[in-house]
């Protein structure tokens, strides 16, 4: 086996970052593009040092008009190197890069939970955290979008998402993949401009590397990363806050799925000394539980406004006919 520098990086990052333990079940997404067979080589190529079992788990849209023959392709690929494959085909229009996205993990996840995987692993890199950095500035979001491609995350109690690509760009994956002549699968919909992501990949990005910085990519990825750490703690810290403004009676409110959403109340005294940051994400984490949806900004500020409003102060409905109000030191809610 050839060892490079990119195994070397993969390597260490694994286990700085304790991504993965030895003896493992790992998962691996593979569409058959350049990115995943970079991560799945990489994989394999570790495997003896590890001591993993991994298998090859690909899902196809039935977007494009050769997809089963892509399935087909990593299919074979999968018994090129001896792996269990598993194969997940949609049954409904997937309308939109959501909800393509939602299906995609939905599938995964219930493939790891049948066959027992501890770990899904996706070949998201650096370039792709820069594209969901930029792709959610765009459109307007707080430091929580701007970080979101973590490198782990649960996507149930026993089962991890992990990407430990996300300090590797996509010219050191297709680099990677030339080197050790890896058959890649063209994704035709990659260079469909009708896909915001492929308009900000084939247009944006190169526009910000020719005119602006030629490493934007590598720069946009550790913003994310510096983004994490401080959203972590942010959201430690408003977890605390909230604790102290809800009191000891409304605790039962954020420990059970099943509480009702209403009665709460937030003592506004605990929160009005507190940092603005901290007030808004106290907020948020109180309408997370409360609406059916992620709150927008403008609902978080129109919450956040009655730390230090006037009593008898109250906002319009929130979605689901919900309204907030102030009774002395107190924000309570009440159902219209």
């Amino acid at each position: 086996m050839v060892w490079t520098p990119l195994h070397s990086k993969i390597h260490r990052t694994i286990r700085s970052r304790h991504l993965f333990e030895r003896n493992q079940r790992l998962l691996v997404a593979v569409s058959g593009g350049q990115d995943s067979l970079c991560l799945i080589k990489l994989l394999l190529d570790l495997q003896p040092k590890w001591v993993w079992h991994l298998s090859i788990a690909h899902c196809d849209h039935r977007w494009r008009s050769d997809s089963e023959a892509n399935a087909n392709h990593v299919k074979n690929l999968a018994k090129t190197w001896d792996l269990p494959f598993y194969l997940e085909t949609a049954t409904q229009p997937l309308n939109s890069e959501a909800a393509a996205r939602d299906w995609r993990y939905q599938a995964l996840n219930a493939i790891a939970q049948t066959n027992n995987y501890q770990y899904i692993v996706t070949g998201h890199t650096a370039s792709d955290r820069a594209e969901t950095l930029l792709y959610n500035l765009i459109r307007g979001t707080g430091a929580d979008g701007l970080q979101a491609l973590t490198w782990k995350r649960p996507l149930t109690t026993d089962i991890i998402l992990v990407r430990p690509l996300l300090e590797i760009t996509r010219t050191q994956t297709e680099q990677f993949c030339q080197y050790f002549q890896l058959p890649v699968w063209e994704d035709s919909t990659n260079q469909d401009l009708k896909y915001a992501r492929n308009r900000i990949r084939q247009e944006l990005t190169p526009y910000l590397r020719d005119n602006f910085n030629p490493q934007v990519e590598s720069a946009l990825a550790q913003t994310a990363e510096l983004l994490q750490a401080e959203v972590e703690y942010l959201e430690q810290a408003a977890e605390k806050l909230r604790k102290e403004a809800l009191g000891e009676v409304n605790q039962e409110f954020f420990l059970s799925p099943s509480s009702p959403a209403l009665p709460l109340r937030l003592n506004r005294t605990v929160l009005q000394t507190a940092p603005l940051a901290l007030q808004r994400r106290v907020m948020r984490q109180v309408l997370l539980q409360i609406l059916a949806d992620a709150p927008s900004f403008e609902h978080i500020e129109k919450l956040t406004v009655l730390i230090t409003a006037p009593n008898r102060s109250q906002t319009d409905p929130f979605p689901g006919g919900v309204i907030a109000l102030v009774e002395g030191d107190w924000i309570c809610w009440k159902q219209l």
